[in-house]
Parts: C-alpha cells; structure tokens; sequence
C-alpha cells in the first residue's frame, strides 16, 4: 500500500492541526537541519507501535526515505502520509527549519509514555 504524498504546506497544516511529522533520516542528519517540531527516529528504528495516534508525516532530506517509510507504516495500518520533496523542499518554501538536535521521541501509543520520559 503506497502512502499520500502531500506538498510542504499542506504538511505545515497538518502539523498545525496536531499531526506529528516523524524525520527518519540519522540523529547527525538530522541534528544538520530539519523541520520544527519534528521528531527523530531512523527508518531502522521506526516501529507503528512506538508512535502517537493519529496521522502520521514522515520526512528525510528530499522524500525517498520518508516515502518507504510512509509506505511500510501504510502497509501497518498507519494513517501515514510523505512530505513531498522532504525538508528541502519545506526549507525552500520558507517555512522553519531547526539546526541541532530537537523533540524527543514522540510518546507511545499504548502507555503514553516514550523513551526518557518520566512519570
């Protein structure tokens, strides 16, 4: 099952509304410039049931990782979409981008808890 591409701004609207944009690319990566509010977790690492509910975007630099990642979290049952053109494209639409490390890893759907969170 292939995810929905959405272009950058339709992303941004549904980052607005509550959607959580996951960046799959390497922590170093993404730690060189990615999309505000994003978490990070690497395609190896990424897994449906450590996610948030809801929709789910995913990311990379330019939308090859972030599209076979969208497809397997599909594939999962995942209401998952692919940012068209990845965080280059979101940069050169002028919307913000972050330089360092970012949020932590978003919290799991069966406890509410992710990792290094605390009670």
């Amino acid at each position: 099952m292939a995810a929905e591409r959405v272009d950058v701004h339709t992303a941004a609207a549904m980052q607005r509304a509550g959607d959580t944009i996951v960046d799959v690319r390497r922590p170093e990566e993404y730690a060189s410039g990615h999309i505000a509010g994003a978490v990070n977790i690497p395609i190896e690492q990424l897994r449906p049931e450590t996610l948030p509910a809801g929709q789910i975007l995913t990311t990379c630099s330019m939308g090859g990782r972030g599209g076979r990642a969208a497809d397997l979290l599909a594939a999962a049952g995942v209401a998952a979409f692919v940012v068209d053109g990845g965080t280059k494209a979101w940069e050169a639409a002028g919307l913000p981008i972050v330089r360092g490390p970012g949020p932590d890893a978003p919290r799991r759907r069966s406890s509410g808890f992710g990792p290094g969170r605390r009670s």
